[in-house]
C-alpha cells in the first residue's frame, strides 16, 4: 500500500470503531509514523493527500487548533474526482443552490416514501444516524465551523436514506463546497445564535416528516430550509 493509503485505512478503521469522529484530530506525525511503521515525512505527505481529498483540514503551529482535523468521512473514488473538480473550478452560487434543492428534495421525498412503504431496519438506522448528528449539533458552545461541519454531515446522511448510492456519493462530494459557502456566509447573518436555533428546528422538522412517511412535506421542508438560509445570509444566487 502507498503511505497515504495506510493513513487513510487507519482513519477509516478509527472512524468505524468510534475512536475518531467528525471534528476529531488525527494523532501527531510521530505517533502515526511509529504506529504505521513509516517515516514522519511520509506521514506528512499522506496528510497532504488526505487534505486534497477533503478528508482532513490542517493548521500549522502548536496551539489547540493545530494538527489535522477530520472534516469528512473517506468516500468513493467518484467523490474524490468531483472534489478535485470543485477545488479547481469556481461554482456559481446559484448552481450550488439549485443542485442542492434538486438532489435533497428528491432524496427527502424518496426517504419518506420508503418509510411510508414500511422500509425496515436500514431506514431506522439511517434516521438514527441523522438524529445523532442533530443531538451533537445541540451541544452548547459549538463554533459556527463546528456546527456547519455537522450540518453538512447531516445533509449527506439524509441523502443516504433514499437508497440511491450514486446520489449519496454526489452529495458527499458536494459537502466541501457547501460547507465552504455556508461558513463564508456566517458574517452576513444578523444573529448567529438565532439562526442556529432556527436551523436546528428545521432539521428536526425534516427528520420528523421523513419518519412519519410524509414525502411532499419532507421535500417542501428541505427546499424551504436550503432557500431560507441563503436568503437570510443575503447571498446572491444569480
Amino acid at each position: 500500500m502507498k503511505n497515504y493509503e495506510l493513513v487513510l485505512s487507519r482513519v477509516e478503521a478509527d472512524l468505524a470503531a468510534g475512536r475518531l469522529r467528525l471534528g476529531g484530530r488525527l494523532p501527531g506525525e510521530r505517533t502515526l509514523a511509529e504506529q504505521l511503521g513509516i517515516s514522519r515525512p511520509s506521514v506528512r505527505e499522506a496528510v497532504r493527500v488526505l487534505e486534497a481529498m477533503g478528508v482532513v483540514r490542517t493548521a500549522t503551529g502548536s496551539g489547540p487548533e493545530a494538527g489535522a482535523v477530520i472534516v469528512a468521512e473517506p468516500a468513493s473514488p467518484l467523490t474524490a474526482l468531483v472534489r478535485l473538480h470543485l477545488a479547481t473550478n469556481h461554482l456559481p452560487m446559484g448552481d450550488i443552490v439549485q443542485t442542492r434543492i434538486l438532489l435533497e428534495s428528491w432524496t427527502a421525498r424518496q426517504a419518506a416514501q420508503n418509510r411510508a412503504a414500511g422500509a425496515g431496519d436500514q431506514a431506522d438506522d439511517g434516521l438514527a444516524v441523522a438524529e445523532e448528528l442533530l443531538d451533537r449539533m445541540d451541544a452548547p458552545g459549538l463554533t459556527p465551523e463546528e456546527f456547519h461541519l455537522l450540518d453538512a454531515e447531516f445533509h449527506v446522511a439524509l441523502s443516504a436514506l433514499a437508497g440511491n448510492v450514486l446520489i449519496a456519493a454526489v452529495m458527499s462530494s458536494l459537502r466541501t463546497a457547501i460547507h465552504s459557502y455556508v461558513l463564508a456566509a456566517v458574517p452576513n447573518l444578523a444573529d448567529w445564535d438565532a439562526t442556529a436555533h432556527g436551523l436546528r428546528q428545521e432539521h428536526r422538522a425534516i427528520v420528523a416528516a421523513i419518519r412519519a412517511g410524509q414525502p411532499t412535506k419532507a421535500a417542501n421542508l428541505i427546499t424551504d430550509h436550503i432557500e431560507g438560509f441563503y436568503l437570510a445570509a443575503r447571498l446572491s444566487t444569480s
